[in-house]
């Protein structure tokens, strides 16, 4: 027979085992009805976003890139916190409302045909279109605007759907939308950034009065005059080389060939000064009537000592200072935009710059002309017009070169050449066109490769009867599918009246859609091309600027 106590020991300890057992149970049960902390705040994707969602900067890319930054301002007040909603709203849900997708940003907005717009691109009529253009943005996408004046984006929002026209792509704008920031709506209750504030209207819009197109560019002889740049010139490489170096003969010639100022080599790259470009010469040729400008080959390697070099032989008593760049440059954006900007900075923004380069533009695509050029650049090209190593003639090199180069609304001063068994008659033929097309000096390269029958040339009278060909103005027609520094020129000078216009050197068609709406706004047949009325409107406004950085330069 069992004893009592361990009856009721095991009693016991059955009793404990089944409460142990139940507390385990009760507890699981409610582990797994409690509601988790991170699952309360998790967002499609996994991530969960902040308190407030960040206000997104409307535009393109940085100008650092080269691009100019849209004419709109992020929305600083049209984001939702991603506190709960009034009405029970979970913070799951409101959290999930108010995710901004990053992969759709809106850069650039303006109102479309300018037909039917004013000269505020930010300003459209309710029934009108808004061009857009931004990142991730497709055809069907839904834009919301504000249903009351600068309201929040809501889900009650009126909205339309994003179209694909000739433009781009277009929104119509709703009949109950109102002025303020507008975003583009994604599934999942996200959105993208905000962009305005667009002003909407009721009423009709109309573009002003079309301007009286501006006369196409010419070359003018009025900024050269007075300065070394005027009359005729003579290079010289070698002062060893150019008479045996002796001042008395070099001024002697100089007076017989009509020549008043003689262009000496000052130095080479960043860290060879010339010492033959010294104040005692300049003092000497000074006091026997000449001008003595200064000019340099640079290379880019080191944009800021070649303009410590530059600026030394202007602190030398130069008359003038010519850049002398040639292929090192080419696509040295960054680096010609340092030279120049450490040459003013040293020489003051008056002082008579020029730069002696390639004649021919369209050859040179990436070649920074518009840095060089451009505005606190050199005031006067000197295109190295050597016709006789180009290949052609006397008369083609001048229509192909000022075709070339008008646009960047600097005098041109030919510069030609001596040596390479040039004839006479050639030389005498570029004195006479250099005349004819309005240049208020010419000059030579160069004087140790000059012949005696060189000098007389140089002397002798024009050419009467030379028929002056004239160069055709619709050139550089540029158009969709071009690359150069001449298309870079083009946008931004457009960028001044179209705001969001990309500055990299490429005709797309957002250039080409832009340019359409600029020559429509002016009056101007909407080719899409640069014909000379094009060039003459885009050139009255003044470019923008771009900063260049690093290695950033046009894709050309």
């Amino acid at each position: 027979m069992e004893s009592p106590g361990v009856h009721t020991r095991s009693r016991l300890s059955a009793t404990a085992a089944a409460l142990a057992l139940l507390s385990l149970l009760a507890l699981a049960f409610v582990l797994t009805r409690a509601p988790s902390a991170r699952a309360s705040t998790t967002v499609a994707g996994g991530t969960a976003p902040p308190a407030t969602a960040p206000t997104s900067a409307a535009g393109g890319a940085s100008a650092k890139s080269g691009a100019q930054t849209s004419g709109g301002k992020g929305a600083t007040g049209g984001t939702s916190t991603g506190k709960p909603k009034s009405g029970g709203a979970s913070t799951k849900t409101a959290a999930h409302q108010t995710t901004s997708a990053t992969a759709v940003k809106i850069a650039g907005v303006h109102c479309v045909p300018v037909t039917n717009c004013s000269t505020k691109q930010h300003e459209v009529s309710t029934h009108g279109n808004l061009l857009m253009q931004g990142s991730g943005l497709k055809s069907g996408e839904s834009v919301a605007f504000p249903k009351s004046w600068h309201a929040r984006i809501a889900s009650n929002s009126p909205s339309a759907h994003l179209h694909m026209s000739k433009l781009g792509l277009v929104v119509t704008v709703p009949a109950r939308a109102h002025s303020g920031y507008i975003e583009v709506k994604l599934s999942g209750g996200r959105h993208s950034n905000g962009y305005g504030p667009i002003s909407v209207v009721t009423h009709k819009l109309h573009p002003p009065a079309p301007p009286t197109p501006a006369a196409p560019p010419t070359n003018t002889a009025t900024a050269a005059s007075g300065t070394a740049f005027a009359g005729q010139g003579m290079w010289i490489w070698y002062m060893s080389a150019s008479d045996g170096g002796s001042v008395a003969s070099i001024v002697a010639q100089a007076h017989a060939a009509g020549v008043s100022t003689l262009f000496i080599k000052s130095s080479d790259g960043s860290s060879n000064y010339w010492s033959q470009f010294s104040p005692q010469l300049v003092a000497e040729l000074h006091a026997n009537g000449l001008k003595a400008c200064a000019w340099q080959y640079v290379y880019g390697t080191n944009p800021t000592g070649e303009a410590e070099l530059g600026a030394q032989a202007v602190a030398n008593g130069a008359d003038c200072l010519v850049i002398d760049a040639e292929s090192q440059y080419e696509g040295h954006y960054a680096a010609a935009q340092t030279y120049i900007e450490t040459l003013r900075a040293k020489i003051g923004p008056s002082y008579p710059v020029g730069l002696a380069s390639f004649p021919y533009v369209n050859y040179h695509a990436s070649f920074p002309y518009s840095v060089f050029l451009g505005p606190g650049g050199a005031q006067f090209n000197a295109p190295q017009m050597y016709w006789h190593d180009i290949g052609t003639s006397v008369a083609q090199v001048f229509v192909t070169t000022f075709e070339q180069n008008l646009i960047y609304g600097r005098p041109i001063l030919p510069l030609g050449q001596t040596y390479g068994g040039v004839s006479a008659s050639e030389i005498v033929n570029f004195r006479t066109l250099a005349a004819a097309y309005g240049a208020a000096g010419d000059s030579f390269w160069d004087w140790q490769e000059t012949s005696s029958s060189g000098w007389s040339a140089m002397v002798a009278p024009p050419n009467t009867a030379l028929t002056v060909p004239q160069p055709e103005l619709t050139s550089p027609l540029l158009k969709e599918g071009n690359k150069s520094d001449q298309v870079l020129w083009l946008q931004e000078h457009l960028a001044s009246a179209v705001p969001g216009q990309p500055t990299t050197g490429i005709f797309e068609a957002t250039t080409k859609a832009n340019l359409e709406q600029f020559q429509t706004a002016h009056a101007i047949a909407a080719s899409g091309e640069t014909d000379p009325n094009t060039w003459a409107a885009l050139l009255a406004l003044p470019p923008v600027a771009v900063k260049w950085t690093g290695s950033s330069a046009p894709q050309t």
